[in-house]
């Protein structure tokens, strides 16, 4: 068994992947570093939501941050954050979105 503080900081990362929001931005980011206005651009976010997702997913370095100048450009933190979003809509695209949406409902 993982000791506690890792089962912990596991929980967080998940309960972080709970907000669709979040999970659109990170899905974004799998095709690279992209600054708040492309972010939401791209997902149809507001760049006020954008920042505050970012800010949470960055305090347990599931995104970094790059600076040039005034921009900030984000990433995935690392290949192990790509692996989990890999591993999780490979599983959705097994698993069948009309099953997870009557678990859900339940």
């Amino acid at each position: 068994m993982p000791a506690e503080s890792d089962v912990g900081d596991l929980a967080v990362i998940f309960g972080l992947l709970s907000d669709p929001g979040r999970v659109r931005i990170l899905i974004a980011l799998l095709d690279g570093e992209m600054c708040v206005c492309d972010l939401a651009a791209t997902t149809g976010l507001s760049e006020s939501a954008v920042s505050h997702a970012l800010r949470l997913l960055r305090g347990p370095r599931v995104v970094q941050v790059r600076r040039a100048g005034r921009m900030a450009y984000y990433s995935l933190a690392d290949s192990h954050v790509r692996m989990l979003l890999d591993l999780g809509l490979t599983h959705v695209g097994h698993a069948g979105q009309g099953r997870l949406q009557a678990v859900s409902n339940s």
